[in-house]
């Protein structure tokens, strides 16, 4: 008599699991597995566009070396850009927690709140930010009235002033970015049982001890997914100097596409050093809130 295969329910669940980043797995095996070799191989090359077509020269860490030490731009540029970064993602977060906060209420028309805020995300490509920054809509108009950029740069120092005016100027497209992160934040925020904010008011808790008692701790994971989307939304933007900077090196006759190449593989180790820092952060504060809360027993 033959005995019948069956699987346990959690090799039921980790074969599910399997079945449905298959087909990303093949994808990249298949699309960009090679080019990302070869890109790899290109920055530690001198690249020749010849009519029999690509040739490269090996030469080493001279494309790093390069980036780092001759080129007058890169690194400052890239520096200016993580300052701003810095000083982008708390604001982008804070705003879509607020806007959730807003539209998670009880109130008429609701929905249509919610496709004001997430609508910027849809129709501003590439194109239209661009156009956007060139006439000037990216900052708010009473900074530059009542010379608020001009205070900052005569009162700070460069290495101060430089991001934050960047974040002023781009004040209005940022948060036009904050769509996706705060679909995710109004979804936390409706997994959240009713019943203990009632309990809570019931005890006599006010909504800003119910806010950071109840609603925060319960949306913690999520915060950490927009700190990571906000993070690489903000690094890939269409709008990144960086990423032109990168575009331009590959036709000229001095760099080429080895040395762009290792731009973007210095600028792609800043991405996920960045993201690294947010994960550390992240894990310390959750083993301070659970040390907290063994003394609390």
């Amino acid at each position: 008599m033959k005995k019948k295969w069956s699987l346990n329910k959690s090799r039921r669940e980790m074969l599910t699991g399997y079945m449905f980043v298959l087909p990303w797995i093949i994808g990249f095996s298949i699309f960009m597995a090679y080019p990302i070799y070869s890109s790899l191989k290109m920055s530690f090359s001198k690249v020749f566009i010849t009519p029999t077509g690509i040739k490269t020269e090996f030469i080493k860490w001279d494309n790093y070396k390069y980036a780092f030490l001759s080129d007058p731009k890169f690194v400052d540029e890239l520096l200016k850009f993580v300052q701003s970064i810095v000083l982008t993602i708390p604001i982008v977060i804070v705003f879509s927690l607020f806007v959730a906060l807003l539209i998670n209420q009880h109130i008429k028309g609701q929905g249509i709140f919610r496709a004001v805020f997430f609508l910027p995300v849809v129709i501003t490509s590439g194109a239209v930010v661009n156009e956007l920054f060139s006439q000037g809509a990216g900052t708010i108009p009473m900074v530059e009235r009542y010379g608020i950029i001009t205070y900052i740069e005569s009162n700070l120092s460069s290495a101060l002033a430089d991001p934050l005016i960047t974040v002023i100027q781009q004040l209005i497209i940022i948060l036009w970015f904050s769509g996706v992160q705060m679909l995710i934040f109004l979804s936390a925020l409706q997994k959240i049982n009713r019943q203990v904010y009632e309990a809570a008011a019931i005890d006599g808790a006010s909504p800003w001890e119910m806010f950071w008692k109840i609603t925060l701790p319960s949306i913690k994971p999520f915060i950490l997914v927009n700190l990571v989307y906000t993070t690489v939304d903000m690094f890939t933007n269409s709008v990144n100097k960086i990423i032109e900077m990168i575009k331009d090196h590959m036709f000229e006759l001095q760099t080429g596409f080895g040395y762009s190449s290792a731009l973007a593989w210095i600028y792609l180790l800043v991405i996920l050093i960045v993201l690294l820092i947010i994960l550390i952060f992240y894990l310390r504060s959750e083993g301070h809130l659970r040390f907290r809360k063994l003394q609390g027993r």
